[in-house]
């Protein structure tokens, strides 16, 4: 990745791919975050946004999804926290995600892994601190998992990542994670098969830029069956995003949207708990 800049403004263009998609979920927040009628918050988002020169209109209108997934994190890390307030958080695939900052817990120990150029954009661009260490390397790199402590308790996200990782590499690693850290969490989210299809096929989101391939989907009612299917695993818990504005605070479509046909057909947001070892 390369230092250019246009009129101060950090270029944004040497992302690519699926690096590139972490502008996607950014612009989202950020636009979000200055919506007069939101309850999202994110200024140091917004302050990211304007500060990236890149054409970020071609990724479509704005969507109330990643912010409100956000939301979601923060809830389930806060959670966590309260129970394990010495826990690290590993945040797998994190891109731009300002999650740590949202959660105002200085001295929170964590891990963020990513990709070298996202990591260099997020050395470059977010404020230093002395609780968070940051390793360039993909989230399959199983390097990772040396640095948390597991006798403390470890929280993982992986927002916005396993839909570009292959099946049997998703359930490799939730294998590991269950393993290695017991009495963890596992935060993640998960598209539909047919919208997996569609990337598969060259979703374009505008007349300007292609959705990477997606070939990982997993539905409510499979992410329910994970206790059954990956030793470790205790407990999946399908997770509700807060109301947003306008359609997305509408009671009837959440609750349609819950219904056990319609359910399997959304995206969606589970939480795993992890088996405590014998003896803990």
């Amino acid at each position: 990745m390369t230092d250019g800049k246009t009129d101060g403004r950090i270029d944004g263009a040497a992302l690519d791919g699926v690096a590139a998609t972490c502008l996607w979920t950014l612009r989202n927040r950020a636009e979000e975050s200055m919506h007069p009628g939101s309850a999202f918050d994110d200024p140091l988002a917004e302050r990211l946004y304007r500060g990236i020169d890149y054409d970020f209109e071609r990724f479509g209108k704005p969507s109330q999804s990643h912010p409100l997934r956000a939301l979601a994190l923060d809830s389930a890390i806060r959670g966590y926290l309260e129970r394990h307030p010495a826990a690290t958080v590993v945040a797998l695939g994190e891109g731009l995600q300002t999650t740590y900052w949202r959660l105002g817990r200085p001295g929170l120990d964590w891990l963020s892994v990513d990709l070298p150029p996202v990591i260099d954009l997020r050395r470059r661009l977010l404020p230093q601190e002395p609780g968070l260490t940051a390793m360039p390397t993909s989230a399959l790199d199983r390097a990772w998992m040396d640095v948390p402590d597991p006798g403390r308790g470890v929280f993982i996200s992986a927002e916005g990542l396993f839909m570009y990782l292959e099946r049997d590499s998703v359930m490799s690693l939730i294998a590991e994670c269950a393993a290695r850290f017991p009495g963890g969490r596992l935060f993640f989210d998960s598209i539909p098969a047919a919208f997996s299809s569609r990337t598969m096929k060259g979703y374009r989101m505008s007349d300007r830029y292609t959705a990477p391939p997606m070939p990982f989907s997993l539905s409510v009612s499979e992410a329910a069956r994970l206790p059954t299917q990956i030793p470790g695993v205790a407990t999946a818990e399908d997770l509700q995003p807060p109301p947003g504005r306008k359609a997305w605070r509408s009671r009837t479509l959440r609750k349609v949207a819950n219904l056990p046909g319609p359910r399997d057909l959304r995206p969606s947001i589970t939480l795993l708990s992890f088996a405590t070892a014998p003896g803990q």
